[in-house]
């Protein structure tokens, strides 16, 4: 039975999980996973909000990054732009074309059976595996302008792989790019490129679908609140942690299969 809706996401929990969501689609840890995991860890009511509107809010949260994206890497963007060519238009077209199939196809059955925290806790292994097997590979001498056809799908089929909560948009673009002999920043920088349109395009589509269904009364502010603070955070985090930094992958390897078995941990307690 599902709460009301100031009850399961009040605007404490909204303003926090907002906040969250910018420097966990930043670092390669699984934003979606965090958005279910943390609050279902904590005891919040956040899991008994109804799926419609949690999935609403969460549509929220990923425009706020995408603007707070938008303007931190607007010089980035502005020069893509002003050099667009062939080799970049098969760069974007390879890595988004993927996601954006698989995304439209089973979305429904990605959102009913790959939601819950056991399988988010398995993709947050299956990511951690790649992650630390990408940096043993080499040597990594590629740059960005490296990056070809064989590429761009590899990063189209990494993005799709990441519609499974808990892999990592990030974490999976990362680990293919190393895996291909590319250097830490070009990954980053490759990375990060593909993701834009991928998080633009999804939430623009599933924004086109909320305003068609409409909200309930309260659910508007809720919505604001936290697509501000995924804003501001993003933006903050883009400061503080370049993502062009992105170091050796094992210490985020290490930190996502910690709160998978902190979360199988607390399903195995929870059926005993």
């Amino acid at each position: 039975m599902h709460q009301p809706l100031e009850q399961s996401l009040p605007l404490r929990h909204a303003l926090a999980l907002g906040l969250m969501h910018g420097p966990a689609e930043l670092l390669p840890i699984s934003s979606s996973g965090h958005t279910t995991l943390v609050p279902w860890l904590l005891g919040w009511p956040y899991p008994q909000l109804d799926p419609a509107l949690r999935k609403s809010f969460e549509v929220a949260l990923h425009a706020g990054t995408a603007v707070g994206l938008l303007i931190a890497l607007r010089s980035e963007v502005g020069e893509a732009a002003g050099s667009f060519d062939r080799r970049r238009a098969i760069l974007i077209a390879g890595s988004f074309i993927p996601p954006a199939i698989v995304g439209y196809t089973l979305e429904g059955p990605i959102e009913k059976r790959l939601g819950t925290p056991a399988s988010i806790a398995a993709g947050l292994l299956v990511g951690s595996a790649a992650m630390a097997l990408a940096d043993q590979f080499g040597p990594q001498t590629r740059e960005r302008d490296d990056a070809g056809l064989v590429d761009a799908l590899l990063l189209g089929a990494a993005q799709a792989s990441a519609l499974m909560p808990g892999t990592s948009r990030g974490g999976m673009t990362l680990s293919a790019m190393r895996a291909r002999g590319f250097t830490r920043p070009a990954a980053s920088a490759l990375s990060r490129h593909v993701a834009l349109p991928v998080i633009l395009g999804a939430s623009a589509l599933k924004g086109a679908r909320l305003a068609q269904q409409g909200l309930p009364p309260g659910a508007g502010s809720r919505l604001a609140l936290g697509a501000a603070a995924a804003a501001a955070s993003t933006l903050l985090a883009a400061r503080l942690v370049p993502v062009e930094r992105v170091g050796p992958l094992l210490p985020y390897a290490a930190y996502r299969s910690a709160l998978a078995a902190i979360t199988l941990r607390r399903l195995r307690r929870s059926r005993s």
